[in-house]
């Protein structure tokens, strides 16, 4: 930055020159015109003609000047020579030309600052003192000029010693000035450069921090057409090329129109609004975005919008998962109160109808009846063992298990189970390797056998149930997963959240405590199941374990959950 502001300030002084010897050409036509014949060979030209000549060989050395220095003294010192000599052709001490020493040590104060200006001072005084001395001494004739001066009388000596002090004065009051001028304008350009690197690094962290945002931030002018858009918009949104800027904002985000139509009016009364929807990115994905806007004031007074959005989608499934436990929480309190009021009167009940069977004579319809009574309440007394075995918490010993032969087992008694018909397959898929939990192995059975024999009920004009595991586990970290796959009739999208409550089994057997057990099963070991379904597609759950807990010291107490059998 300062060699390029050397060079283009001598070239701007080089330009200037050029404009004095311009102007100093016209006058040498001018006095040639109202004087002609004065001179053979008019010396203004020759001046004129060697300044451009000059001028063209310093426009050459530009590119050499940061080598060398001195030729920019060099530059100067020549300038103050050619106007020495168009002061003494144009008068000598009584010239009116003096003043162009002034213009060389502006610029080399501008150029070279207080020194540069002293020092051109110094010499301009010089050479304008030889110049009055050599005046006087060749009118006195204590000197002999080899050319004849243009002036015929001079004026006194005091007159002479006044205009040099005076013009000497000058040069140096001039180069003081001009010098504290340029280091100030120096000092101020190094502040000014400072402050726009500082300002240019701000800006770069700015920038560095909205880029890194994990929200997604637009700004919009006050036709809310977007004006910024960081780069976790773009990751959020899916969007893939150019920034949308220019672009309405409501149409970039999908905003829902109803919400999009409130903003102004709302924004005037509140500092922000926020709505949560469905959004559509660009390679098909649907996410749950989560979006606030508020007023944005702008710096000519009007009122643009600031947009904060995130992907809220694990959120939104975090929150369902939670309403599902809270749900399934008072569901399991109230089947513990309601167990001891049913099943006790149920199992009395039950106990008299037997009794009364095998001691009163019935006829064929009574004793069918009897019998119907007799049925539906064991199935009713099943119905409640398999709620307390939901709701009531069992103790269970945690140990290192292989998932491998606990899902070939329970594949082996499938397909001899009378879930299985002809048309159902099942297929098993197991790694080389094992696949280990902690775990209660009758607990993960039951897991097994409840999703398997589900996924069959889904499977009523037949297709293939697969069984499969994988798992990594390096230094106690890592996950195991159970999938179970069906070629079933699906899950509408608004029913899965609702598979894990109580009751709310779709098919004709059991008791619709199955998937319910399972929640609580795998919830208890700290683990999650995904379910990914739709309506005619079939159905897979994946249950994820963590990963082996540390095995225990010899003699420390055995690992208790709190799952159910």
């Amino acid at each position: 930055m300062k060699e390029r502001t050397l060079r283009q300030r001598l070239a701007a002084h080089i330009a200037v020159r050029l404009v004095v010897a311009t102007v100093l050409l016209g006058s040498a036509l001018v006095m040639e015109l109202r004087d002609p014949g004065a001179w053979a060979i008019n010396p203004f030209f020759f001046l004129i003609g060697l300044t451009y000549a000059v001028s063209l060989g310093f426009i050459g050395s530009l590119r050499f000047v940061d080598r060398w220095p001195w030729l920019t003294d060099v530059h100067f010192a020549i300038d103050a020579v050619i106007i020495s000599a168009a002061i003494m052709l144009s008068g000598g001490v009584e010239s009116l030309f003096t003043i162009l020493y002034m213009l060389p040590i502006v610029a080399a104060a501008s150029v070279q600052f207080r020194r540069g200006g002293l020092q051109l001072a110094a010499l301009s005084s010089i050479l304008f003192v030889g110049l009055v001395l050599m005046q006087y001494l060749d009118a006195s004739g204590n000197i002999t000029v080899p050319f004849q001066l243009p002036f015929a009388t001079l004026p006194a000596v005091s007159v002479a010693q006044y205009t040099v002090a005076l013009n000497s004065f000058g040069f140096f009051a001039v180069a003081l000035l001009s010098g504290s001028l340029a280091e100030r304008a120096r000092k101020g350009e190094a502040r000014l450069e400072q402050a726009t690197e500082e300002i240019a690094d701000l800006q770069a962290f700015n920038q560095y921090v909205l880029d890194n945002l994990l929200s997604g931030l637009a700004t919009a002018d006050a036709r809310n057409q977007l004006v910024t858009f960081n780069r976790s918009a773009m990751q959020i949104l899916g969007l893939t090329g150019r920034l949308p800027l220019g672009e309405p904002a409501g149409a970039v985000l999908q905003l829902p129109a109803a919400f999009a139509a409130t903003i102004a009016p709302d924004l005037a009364r509140v500092r922000s609004k926020r709505t949560d929807y469905q959004f559509r990115r660009s390679d098909g994905q649907v996410i749950d975005l989560g979006v606030s806007v508020a007023a944005l004031p702008l710096p000519d007074g009007s009122r643009g919008y600031l947009y904060t959005f995130q992907d809220v989608t694990d959120v939104k499934r975090f929150e369902q998962s939670a309403r599902v436990q809270q749900r399934l929480a008072a569901v399991g309190e109230m089947a513990a109160g309601i167990a001891h009021e049913i099943r006790n009167p149920l199992a009395s009940m039950s106990g008299s109808m037997q009794m009364l069977k095998q001691e009163l004579p019935l006829s064929a319809d009574q004793a069918q009846l009897m019998d119907i009574v007799l049925r539906e309440s064991e199935r009713l007394n099943q119905t409640i063992k398999s709620f307390l075995a939901y709701a009531r918490p069992q103790r269970f010993q945690m140990q290192p298990m292989d998932l491998r032969p606990v899902i070939q087992e329970t594949a082996m008694l499938l397909r001899n189970s009378t879930e299985v018909e002809e048309r159902h397959t099942i297929d098993v898929r197991l790694p080389d390797h094992p696949v280990v939990i902690d775990a209660d192995e009758g607990q993960i059975r039951q897991i097994i056998w409840n999703l398997a024999t589900n996924g069959l009920r889904a499977m009523p004009g037949g297709g293939t149930l697969t069984l499969s595991a994988t798992g990594e586990q390096a230094a106690g970290q890592g996950t195991s997963v159970l999938l179970i796959e069906d070629e079933g009739v699906g899950i509408a999208p608004d029913e899965v959240e609702a598979i894990f409550q109580p009751f709310r089994g779709s098919f004709g057997k059991g008791t619709g405590l199955g998937l319910a057990i399972v929640h609580r099963i795998v919830t208890d070991y700290d683990g999650h199941i995904d379910v990914r379904s739709r309506p005619g597609g079939g159905t897979a759950f994946r249950v994820i374990f963590p990963a082996v807990r540390p095995a225990v010291a010899p003699g420390s107490p055995v690992m208790e959950g709190r799952g159910v059998s």
